[in-house]
Formats: C-alpha cells, structure tokens, sequence
C-alpha cells in the first residue's frame, strides 16, 4: 500500500498522478475519515488523560484512608466515554486502511498517460522475425491434446505428450540454471497461499475473482511472486546482504476472469500454465537499476533462444495496480503475425514491501524495502515461440543451441 502520510501532506498530488492509472482517488470521503480519526484520536487521549489523573488522585485518598466512592464513580464514567470513542476509533481506522488497500501504487514520474495497450512505448526489438504462415502450435505438433485435457479438468487445460512434454520441462530447467548463473538463489515452494500473503502483494482484496480458492483462506498462486516475495514477510534485513535475489519454478493458476472468449486457442491463455519468476528485494535507490537487470536477465532467455521479441514500457492505463513501472517483453509469434507477452517485469517500489512489512537496517533506522519482479519466463508461451518460430515448414521443429544440452537433440519431428 502507499505511505498515508503523503495522503495526507498532499492528497491533490497523490489524486493527480493516481489519474494516470485512470484512477480516481475519493479525496472528500479520505478527509472526512481524517477528520474523524483526529476528533476520535484526541477525545480517546483526553479521556486516558483524565483516567490517568484521577487514578492518581484515587491512590492517595486510598492511601489515607479517604472516600473513594465520587472518585470510582467518575472514573467509570469516562471509561464507559472512553469505550465508545475507542470503538469509534477503531472503525474509523478500519475505514481507511480498506481505502489504502484499495489505493493502486503510485505511478513513477516518468509513466505517460494512455488507456490501454495501444497506448505502450516501444523500447527496441531484437531478432528477425519470421514471415507469416498459415499453421500454428497446435497445427505443427500433435503433442499438444486439448480435447484429452477437457476431459481432465475442463476447458484452458493442456496435456503434453512425447517430445513436446521433455521440451516444456527442458525449457523450465534452462531457465532455472540461467537465472542461477545470473546470481538468483533458486527455491521450491508452496503452489498455495494464505490471505495474509497475497494481500501482501497484493492480489487480494481487489482481484479475488481472478484466483482459485481452494478454502476459506487458501488459494491456488497465480504466479510464483507470491510465495517469493513473502519469503521475507515481516523482516527486517541487514542493508549489507542486499540486493536478494531469488528464483523459483511454479505451476501458475489463474481464473481469467473476464476474459472469455479471447486468446483461447492453444497455449496462449490457460487457467494453469508454468513459469519460472525472478525476484529482487533491494534498497530504494537501487531499484530502478534492479528493474534494469532484472529485464536484461528475462531478454537473455529470448536472445539464447534465438527468439525475437520487443520490450514495451507501459502506459499508466496499463500499468498494474500494484506496480511503478512496468517493461513488458513480447515474444513474435508467426502464426498470429503479431508479438504476444511473455513477461512482464515491474518495480513495485516500497508498495509491497508495507503491504507485507519488509523493511531494511541502515545505520539511519529502519526503511520499507523496494520490490522487483519478473517473468524469464511464462513456459508455454515460450514453448508456443519455439514451435513456431523454429519450425521448418515441413516436419521438424528446430532446437535452439542453447536449449541442446537440455533437450539432448537438435530438432523434434513434428508432423
């Protein structure tokens, strides 16, 4: 969440570059629950206040042996005052930390306006991209059953068979060891999450309809950001081991709320899919430059992969709710003659970091961390990439160099 100190040092400011994300911050509703946690605040003082003095004046009658009856009988009546306004109090505070949790991150200074993708800044594109051809994914390789995997679990599943399969998992173990020579400390962890962990980066309360939920408080993660990320919930980390690094492989589950009917075909959209997550925890002033990094680690995975793409800066109306800035890494995919996201690596500044109460040690005092992250990368659309960008246009699918000492061949019949 945002700091509410600089609601409340400059809420117009906070309102104007929350516009940018097409935001609209209700300022009359903050500052009219403002005004009551200060009245609620200063009469709860003022009674603790008067409490404390005559509890002092009732151990001295007490002590000479004088009537207590007025003295308990008063101090009753302001604690019963001090209980109403004490629950007052509380609600108020209530009230606001749901606005704050509904509040998205700040936008960086450098973010332009703009609605939608449309509106995104083209940064470079790397490698040549492949002429248009009539047959996609699932046209080259029977190994992809999305009738069996119906069967399963329903629709947006997948069962990968054969070859296709050894390629999916040699692409996960290729990405593993690239982000390990990258410095990333690789861990296994939960494919669940508690409330607690995805309010802390912030899936929840706001996009519950786009998560699985297995209980009252468990839900299947949509990415591996969530068990990374809260490795460090609640801790305060000495500034001398930063930045920290780490990497996991994680099966990915997401409802896809809303977005029915579009992207469907294939690999593109599913309800779970794989993907290996880079994430950095650093100094403040370190991380636009971990932002810089981090994306320089996910192109590596394309550039070795002989897979060309473009990176994208997103505009504010596609920006995340929870994060500054975002690069997004499209991947071409001849079929669609079009470039589809990959990954999309994002600088959550200190946002998170309050959310799930990660601070630093400096010699100056404790400081809310900031948080990076970012995909190298979603597995099945990488996989689709190889496919079709590294078909021969008869009956062999073409393994990169890099990806050979992984899948031990140099192509896989297809047709």
């Amino acid at each position: 969440m945002i700091d509410i100190k600089i609601l409340r040092e400059d809420i117009e400011a906070v309102k104007e570059r929350l516009s940018v994300k097409n935001y609209d911050l209700d300022v009359e509703l903050f500052l009219s629950l403002e005004r009551q946690r200060k009245e609620s605040q200063i009469q709860v003082e003022e009674h603790q206040q008067q409490i404390n003095i005559l509890s002092k004046k009732f151990g001295e009658l007490k002590k000479n042996k004088l009537p207590t009856d007025e003295i308990s009988e008063e101090i009753e009546k302001i604690k019963t005052n001090l209980d109403s306004f004490e629950t007052t109090l509380k609600v108020v505070k209530k009230s606001l930390d749901e606005i704050l949790m509904d509040i998205p991150n700040i936008p960086d200074l450098t973010i332009p306006r703009g609605d939608s993708e449309d509106d995104n800044k083209l940064i470079k594109k790397c490698g040549k991209i492949k002429v248009l051809q009539s047959q996609d994914h699932l046209e080259i390789s029977r190994d992809i059953d999305l009738e069996i995997a119906t069967k399963l679990a329903g629709s947006r599943f997948s069962v990968l068979k054969n070859d296709v399969a050894k390629l999916h998992r040699a692409l996960i173990n290729f990405m593993l060891e690239l982000a390990e020579k990258n410095g990333y400390d690789e861990y296994y962890v939960p494919f669940l999450a508690n409330t607690e962990n995805l309010e802390g980066t912030g899936q929840l309360p706001k996009f519950e309809e786009d998560l699985f939920k297995v209980d009252n408080d468990m839900y299947l993660i949509p990415t591996a950001e969530v068990p990374l990320t809260n490795l460090l919930r609640e801790s305060i980390i000495d500034e001398n081991l930063l930045p920290i690094k780490s990497t996991a492989h994680t099966p990915c589950f997401r409802s896809e709320a809303g977005s029915y009917g579009k992207d469907t075909r294939g690999l593109i959209r599913q309800h779970q899919f794989e993907k290996v997550e880079l994430v950095q925890v650093v100094h403040p002033t370190k991380s636009n430059e971990a932002l810089e990094d981090l994306l320089t680690n996910a192109e590596e995975v394309l550039t070795l992969l002989e897979l060309p793409y473009q990176v994208v800066e997103l505009c504010g109306g596609d920006l995340g709710f929870s994060a500054a800035k975002t690069y997004d890494i499209e991947v071409w995919l001849p079929s669609q003659e079009c470039y589809r996201e990959i990954s999309s690596c994002s600088n959550f500044t200190d946002f998170q970091a309050r959310r799930s109460k990660i601070k630093i040690k400096t010699s100056e005092g404790s400081i809310f961390a900031h948080t990076i992250n970012g995909s190298a990368l979603a597995v099945g659309r990488t996989l689709i990439a190889i496919i079709e960008n590294h078909f021969d246009g008869k009956s062999k699918i073409l393994i990169p160099k890099a990806l050979q000492q992984f899948f031990k061949k140099p192509f896989i019949h297809c047709v």
